[in-house]
């Protein structure tokens, strides 16, 4: 039987979202009537057609009954854990890198209290949680070892874990078992748990929430012309495959969060595809994390290769992601983004 993907399309917000949820116009997305939804894409690995949701009755029995099986995730209510709110679209998560090598912001925050300083900013200013890492994964990086890593962040996590969330951003067993003892509230690996085989015991054991990234190849050769079959379609049964995998090795809580990894092993056209497409990923069942902030798409599309000027790509892209009912954005310009949406909210009456 061929293969069929549901994405979620066509979406309302704000009090025109409730309006049309209560009176059976619109499906919820994740119960939450301020976002909702009135059409579906129906997509295979030769096809794609866009329905109504009404006209879902009409399709052929096997094929309704995939789409309402996936309905049934996109609609379901997420569970809030590490101080991430699923009925607030969307959460910031704020970018802190104490390395002296990441791609926009390296060597700013590894010296004396300025990465103390900088994630109680971003905090105070609206960030929901606040990611920490020790390890450039820029596209060309190369690894370091786990001394080094946790030597760089080791004494920020001691002090800020008391007194904010806090997500640590590695690929490493050890790295993690450190910050998960130390108060780590989620591990963020941006290798999808493939890069160190004993990462998936330390969550198995300490129950931690993660995020699973999609990556393709390691950060050193992750750009040399990546290939896909068909990225979107492609990284989404990586996700399904892993999330099956999970669970059979006995990691039984839905505290999981999936990245599709904007840049992470894509090129232009595979990162703007994943955009425009994110909506895709609701049907998994699971909050969504884009890391789009000053990414590289930005600069191509501009035509401005200036890390630091990025801002404008960023926020255009952030609207648009919330708009798809992206539930978690990984952001550097903390202050500007949140401007942004509460601006858009007002607008689109978003309340």
């Amino acid at each position: 039987m061929r293969r069929y993907y549901t994405r979620a399309c066509n979406f309302y917000y704000g009090s025109e979202s409730k309006l049309l949820v209560n009176n059976n116009k619109t499906i919820p997305l994740n119960g939450n009537k301020k976002i909702s939804f009135d059409h579906i894409e129906i997509i295979s690995r030769t096809s794609k057609k866009k329905i109504s949701i009404n006209k879902i009755n009409d399709l052929k029995k096997s094929l309704k009954e995939q789409i309402k099986f996936d309905l049934k995730k996109i609609k379901s209510k997420k569970k809030n854990f590490s101080n991430l709110n699923f009925l607030k679209i969307p959460n910031i998560m704020g970018v802190l890198n104490i390395t002296p090598d990441s791609f926009s912001d390296g060597g700013k925050f590894n010296k004396d209290n300025k990465g103390l300083k900088h994630a109680l900013e971003m905090f105070g200013l609206g960030a929901n949680i606040i990611d920490i890492g020790g390890e450039s994964t820029r596209p060309g990086s190369k690894a370091i070892n786990n001394k080094i890593e946790w030597k760089r962040i080791e004494k920020l996590i001691k002090l800020i874990s008391k007194k904010i969330p806090i997500s640590l951003d590695t690929r490493k067993s050890e790295v993690m078992k450190k910050g998960i003892k130390h108060g780590v509230k989620i591990i963020n690996d941006v290798s999808g748990l493939n890069y160190d085989f004993e990462t998936v015991n330390v969550l198995k054991k300490y129950k931690t929430p993660f995020v699973v990234q999609h990556s393709q190849g390691t950060p050193e050769k992750m750009q040399n012309k990546p290939q896909y079959k068909n990225e979107l379609l492609d990284i989404y049964d990586f996700f399904e495959q892993k999330i099956k995998f999970l669970k059979t090795i006995g990691i039984k809580h839905n505290n999981i969060i999936i990245d599709p990894g904007i840049g992470f092993g894509k090129n232009l056209k595979h990162n703007i595809s994943l955009l425009s497409n994110i909506s895709i990923f609701h049907s998994l069942g699971f909050p969504i994390l884009v890391g789009n902030s000053r990414k590289r798409f930005i600069k191509e599309i501009a035509g401005k290769n200036d890390t630091k000027s990025r801002i404008g790509g960023t926020v255009a892209s952030s609207i648009y992601l919330m708009m798809q009912g992206v539930q978690i954005l990984r952001i550097h310009d903390v202050n500007e983004l949140l401007q942004s949406i509460k601006v858009f909210k007002e607008i689109t009456k978003y309340k």
